[in-house]
This record gives C-alpha cells, sequence and structure tokens, in this order.
C-alpha cells in the first residue's frame, strides 16, 4: 500500500532544495506551496514569470494535485490558457510518479517559448518598419507618374496660364498707350527693341522654359 504522505513529505523537501528562492509553503493542511518560474532574459532583457500554486490531494501522487497561476508578469490570457493546458497535459502522463519538478520544468519551457516569440515578433515589426521607410523613401524620389488624363489636364492649366499672362500683358501695353506691332513692325521702326520689350520676352521665355521643368517633373 502506497505510503501517500511519506512521497508528499520527501518530494516537498526535494523541491524546497531545488527552488530555495521561489519556493514558498502556504500551509500544511493540505499541504500548498507556490514556486516561481522566470523565463531566460530575452535578446532586450525581457522576462516572462509565473508563480504556480500546487496543493497536494490525499492519493497524490496517484492522484494529480491541484494547480493555479497564482499570479504572473507579462504573461497575456492566451499564454495563461496554454500554461494551464501544458499542466493538465503532463500531469496526466506522469500519474503515479511524483511530478512537481516535471510540471515546473514543463511550465520553465513554456515561458522560454513565450519569450522567444515576443523576439521574434520585435523582429518582424523593426523589418516591417524598416520597408515601410524604404517604400516612402523610394516614392518620394519616383515623383507623379504621367497618364494621359492628368498629363492633358495639367497643359490644359498651364496653357491658360499662359494666355492669361499675353492678356494682361497686352492689356498693360494698351493702358500705356503703346500700339501693339508686329514683329516686322518693331523691326521696321527700330532695329533694337526697346528695355520694355525685351523684358516682356524674357518673362515669356521663363514660362516657357519653366513649362519643360514642370513637364520633367512627371518623370521620376
Amino acid at each position: 500500500m502506497t505510503d501517500y504522505v511519506e512521497e508528499q513529505r520527501n518530494e516537498l523537501e526535494a523541491i524546497e532544495s531545488i527552488y530555495p528562492d521561489s519556493f514558498t509553503v502556504l500551509s500544511e493542511e493540505p499541504t500548498s506551496f507556490t514556486i516561481t518560474v522566470t523565463s531566460d532574459a530575452g535578446e532586450n532583457g525581457e522576462t516572462v514569470e509565473a508563480t504556480l500554486k500546487f496543493t497536494y490531494v490525499a492519493e497524490y501522487p496517484d492522484e494529480p494535485p491541484l494547480w493555479e497561476i497564482y499570479s504572473q508578469e507579462n504573461l497575456e490570457d492566451g499564454d495563461l490558457e496554454n500554461i494551464l493546458t501544458l499542466l493538465k497535459q503532463q500531469a496526466e502522463e506522469n500519474l503515479g510518479m511524483v511530478m512537481i519538478f516535471t510540471l515546473v520544468t514543463a511550465v520553465q519551457e513554456k515561458l522560454n517559448e513565450i519569450v522567444d516569440a515576443m523576439k521574434n515578433r520585435q523582429e518582424e515589426e523593426k523589418l516591417r518598419k524598416e520597408k515601410e521607410a524604404e517604400e516612402a523613401e523610394k516614392v518620394k524620389f519616383q515623383g507623379t507618374v504621367v497618364t494621359i488624363e492628368n498629363f492633358l489636364a495639367w497643359k490644359a492649366k498651364f496653357e491658360l496660364e499662359m494666355a492669361e499672362f499675353r492678356r494682361k500683358k497686352q492689356k498693360e501695353e494698351e493702358q500705356a498707350g503703346k500700339p501693339r506691332l508686329t514683329g516686322k513692325q518693331l523691326f521696321e521702326r527700330d532695329h533694337n527693341l526697346d528695355t520694355s520689350d525685351i523684358q516682356s520676352c524674357c518673362e515669356i521665355l521663363h514660362l516657357e522654359n519653366s513649362y519643360f521643368l514642370k513637364l520633367e517633373g512627371f518623370f521620376p
């Protein structure tokens, strides 16, 4: 006949020696205690932690102990559910044998997996942000993609601006009492254009040059 009390007492002494800094007895009747399990540190020093509470039942280890997650740090709800499922699975596989060390070891490995997953998510997020930055930089230098529609719309607008400029210039000349002469008449009147006429020609040329510069801006 199994001496459950003796087996439990022997395991408790072993557990206390294995986890001297994280083992705490909560009660003796029934025997209840906690063990704090901390993951290995991640790349940036991040850790996750779970404090497990175990309570012996009368016929342990032929019956599984009771367990719960007493407290935790940096674990999500899904992580806690996975840990509880793992404890149940391990307990079923180890019935008839003292199992606290086995359960705690399984949780320790699970916590390390969680930290590794956190590291992978951080790396993926970093790569995603770098890719977005590269795409934004690439778009900055590509310029506006030319289509027939947007080019014709821009061209029509520019031609309106040119026509308006010429209209204003003609109006200014008329208000100044200067008749509008053809190029031939200007040449016959004076081989050298006066300063105002030269200025007008320069302004028109400037606008026309701007037209071609803006046109180049459509292309990457």
